[in-house]
């Protein structure tokens, strides 16, 4: 097909904002799905996509649509994901597009990762088309959003009135998709560049990597070579998605499709990277190649411990279809043999865990999250610590940087104060406050990543009654504070539950844990002494009071020794039983200690 009757775009929104459900609406609108096949979120393929109602992984189909000038147009459909965690996937769908739809939920107005996605597009010089959704809704709000829309953004634009859901104005995006949004440039005779936007694992073809011809033609039968592993392959298939794969003879300049070239490691895909001919190559790769980096990291443990083989061939299959994920062998004296899990946020790491707890039959315990910190030592090395395990001695450290984002959060003028003294106490740096209209503003706060990892969402949601919604961007490392903070139970250390803590609320945090253990361990038949510790000085402790168990009550009357002998012998024995006892930790307060 000619490039000018070619259009590339995505669909950009916050979390639960009706992408899916738009996308769904145009597939049927211009029949590409016959009635018999529709179902709602055609393009979430994944059952837990389905059942949390949230796109994980992007999607491209090609669409034909018969516009009113009488042309027929191919429509290229990226939708996205809307999480924070998942940006990455928004970002690489961004840059094999030309425009953006940017939809906004008529009864909630713009959120955070609405705003997020919006400098996201315009970054990549993108055309934005504005959309309300929902209008349908009792309580849409179509005039407050519209002027919401026009002064955060600035885009003059009437946005289109339209809801997805019963198929309102989706026929004016369609057609304003023709209107507004640019053709691809480039052309078929220059030198083959071609952009890895996405890839999934097929059992039968290996990698099928999902490009976006930018320049030049590509053929089954080429020599392709990718320009930022240099590694070299034979084109074996070339297809397109009407969402489900078809074979084609060649993908032009302009188009969107996939390849095969029978890889069988994921890993050799790099996300952005450039496919070039390798006879014929071209020397400057598209730009916007960035490797992905892990963010969070846990332990993953099998609570049966002859379940560690089992974990590892599922870890390595799951990696196959995310790529997001990275992992390393590690023990525990607490919890045995297990992996260190690298993820891209919070929900990527309960996603995964929830994953290989149903898809492989797995019982996990996972360990509290961490972050990738960079230590200078008194020996000149720099090293990267993403786990308690690796911390090095405090007279072997001459300074510490941990990762700061900037997290932009949008809440209701009400609950103003108390998300403030949420932010200060978790070491948040105010930097701007914007009103959106007369109920919601917008802050812009910067934190040390690890302070907003584990529960911050849930706190704001709590604090906001669900009405706050937050988005953020890591923006490169700080120097601070850190002491290794370690928990002994019946004086022996329990490694899983030790964790990095900035020093001003070590001492608040090692209270809270110990607290909370001493009511979820379960009574010995001796004391169990719990404490937190920084090195050698501890600074909290609690016990766990042992069970009472009568010895005196065989004994009635005679002599008070009879008793006392008794007592001895009992104090004794649980004098030994501690030296020799083990204490079982149960799952729960692993959980518990992950939720302070």
């Amino acid at each position: 097909m000619k490039k000018e009757l070619i259009r590339n775009f995505c669909v950009i929104a916050h979390i639960d904002h009706g992408k899916s459900t738009l996308a769904d609406r145009i597939l049927e609108i211009t029949g590409t799905i016959e009635k018999r096949q529709l179902q709602e979120q055609i393009l979430d393929n994944m059952e837990l996509e389905r059942e949390r109602g949230i796109t994980i992984k992007a999607s491209a189909v090609r669409i034909l649509y018969s516009a009113n000038n009488g042309s027929q147009y191919q429509l290229n459909l990226i939708d996205t994901p809307g999480h924070v965690d998942f940006s990455y996937e928004v970002a690489k769908s961004l840059s094999a597009c030309e425009g953006a739809l940017l939809l906004v939920d008529a009864a909630q107005g713009i959120e955070a990762q609405t705003v997020a996605n919006f400098y996201l597009a315009e970054n990549q010089n993108l055309t934005i088309i504005p959309i309300i959704n929902k209008v349908d809704l009792p309580h849409a709000d179509c005039v407050n959003v519209k002027r919401q829309i026009q002064d955060v953004f600035l885009i003059e634009d009437e946005p289109i009135l339209a809801s997805a859901k019963i198929g309102k104005g989706v026929e004016q995006v369609l057609e304003k998709i023709v209107e507004k949004i640019p053709h691809p440039s480039g052309s078929n005779d220059a030198k083959l560049q071609a952009l890895i936007f996405d890839s999934v694992f097929n059992n039968f073809k290996g990698v099928i990597v999902y490009v976006r011809v930018v320049n030049g033609v590509l053929r089954p039968k080429m020599q392709v070579k990718f320009m930022a592993t240099g590694n070299q392959y034979e084109v074996l298939e070339t297809g397109i998605f009407k969402p489900e794969p078809e074979k084609v003879d060649k993908l032009e300049c302009g188009e969107v499709g996939y390849i095969c070239c029978n890889i069988k490691d994921p890993a050799e895909i790099l996300i952005g990277d450039t496919v070039t001919d390798f006879k014929n190559s071209c020397l400057i790769p598209l730009p916007g190649f960035k490797k992905m980096q892990s963010l969070v990291f846990c332990g993953l443990y099998p609570v049966n411990s002859k379940d560690f083989s089992h974990l590892r061939i599922a870890l390595n299959k799951l990696k196959l279809t995310d790529a997001g994920i990275v992992f390393e062998p590690e023990t525990s004296s607490a919890l045995g043999f297990g992996f260190r899990c690298g993820f891209l946020g919070l929900l990527h790491m309960e996603i995964v865990q929830e994953r290989l707890e149903r898809e492989f039959q797995l019982n996990l315990v996972a360990t509290t999250p961490g972050v990738v910190y960079q230590i200078s030592q008194t020996d000149g090395q720099e090293v990267e610590v993403d786990s308690p395990s690796k911390f090095p001695e405090a007279v072997k450290i001459v300074s510490i940087k941990e990762p700061y984002i900037v997290a932009i959060m949008i809440v209701p003028h009400e609950n103003l104060g108390a998300v403030m003294s949420l932010a200060q106490s978790r070491r948040g740096i105010y930097k701007t406050k914007e009103f959106l209209d007369e109920k919601r503003m917008m802050l812009t706060y910067e934190f040390p990543l690890a302070e907003i990892i584990v529960d911050f969402y849930d706190q704001l949601k709590s604090l906001t009654r669900g009405y706050g919604s937050v988005d953020y961007e890591v923006k490169g490392y700080r120097e601070t504070q850190l002491v290794k903070l370690d928990i002994l139970i019946n004086h022996d250390l329990c490694d899983a539950l030790s964790f990095l803590v900035h020093k001003d609320s070590v001492q608040y945090k090692g209270r809270q844990i110990v607290v909370k253990l001493r009511k979820l361990i379960p009574r010995q038949l001796y004391d169990v002494a719990i404490q937190a510790a920084v090195g050698a000085k501890v600074i909290a402790r609690e016990t766990v009071k042992a069970m009472g168990k009568n010895v005196t009550a065989k004994c009635y009357g005679g002599d008070i020794s009879r008793k006392r002998k008794l007592w001895e012998k009992q104090k004794e024995g649980r004098k030994r039983m501690k030296q020799f006892g083990k204490v079982q930790i149960p799952q729960e307060a692993f959980m518990a200690i992950l939720k302070i």
